[in-house]
């Protein structure tokens, strides 16, 4: 999808310097990934002690950092 968006300049290219590119389009993308993927981790996060899962909250650490 095109979509035409105005972003500061500073914080163009400090998101260009921390995900270490030069594209635009990667740097975004990633970004968008990234700021998901945290919100998903929190609505999670939020569900912990509410539901019995079956595993503590080391294993499900655990689990996460194994992939």
């Amino acid at each position: 999808m095109r979509t035409l968006i105005d972003i500061h300049d500073d914080l163009m290219e400090e998101l260009l310097r921390e995900a270490n590119t030069g594209v635009k389009k990667e740097a975004i993308t990633l970004a968008i990934k990234t700021f998901l993927d945290v919100r998903r981790r929190e609505k999670l996060a939020s569900l912990v002690g509410k539901y019995e899962l079956g595993y503590s909250r080391k294993q499900l650490e655990e689990m996460r950092e194994n992939g």
